[in-house]
């Protein structure tokens, strides 16, 4: 007889994966171990493996929710509707908000797509250009003539995601600068790269 799922389940396979994300993050996915990460969840080492077959299936499930997360509030800041730089205004405030409380996810993200077998690697990928193919077309709505210059115009993608990826090494959201206005900040330097 199949042993059937708890009501929590979803919610413990999060809350393990919360852990692991704040594990991974601090010592790389290489340097921690599935007995720290039932430590740190405080439950045993056999529990974490009824969630998961795996230490590798528990770092694909925290990139995959964050990446999921991140083009899902992307597709939904866009908006045709608005004029390009308000659409791009937007994004950027939308997608800071976002790294700002998910910041070992965005870390785990940046620094262990290499520990992904290849097919959950082009996963996790595939969302990723589609969330850089959504700015590209905000930007060449905004600039036209970039739709003829490629290069030109993912080199300025590639710089506006390279500000916003990396301020989880260094912003401070109690700090003089407020997460909208730093987005403000990326959004107008982008602009007027343009």
């Amino acid at each position: 007889m199949a042993r059937t799922q708890a009501a929590d389940y979803d919610k413990k396979r999060e809350a393990i994966t919360d852990q692991a994300a704040k594990l991974f993050a601090r010592d790389g996915f290489a340097g921690a171990s599935v007995s720290e990460l039932a430590a740190l969840c405080r439950v045993s080492k056999s529990l974490i493996y009824h969630y998961y077959p795996s230490k590798e299936t528990i770092l694909f499930d925290v990139m995959s929710a964050h990446i999921e997360d991140l083009l899902d509030i992307t597709l939904l800041a866009a908006n045709k509707s608005l004029t390009p730089e308000e659409e791009l205004r937007t994004v950027t405030r939308t997608l800071l908000r976002h790294y700002v409380g998910a910041a070992d996810k965005q870390k785990v993200l940046l620094y262990e797509l290499a520990a992904l077998s290849n097919k959950q690697r082009e996963d996790i990928v595939f969302k990723q250009r589609k969330i850089i193919a959504l700015v590209e077309a905000i930007l060449a709505r905004s600039k036209p003539s970039l739709k003829r210059d490629r290069a030109r115009l993912r080199a300025k993608v590639m710089l506006f995601f390279g500000m916003l990826n990396w301020t989880h090494t260094w912003f401070k959201p109690r700090g003089a600068i407020s997460r909208d206005e730093l987005a403000e900040m990326a959004a107008d330097t982008i602009l007027k790269s343009l």
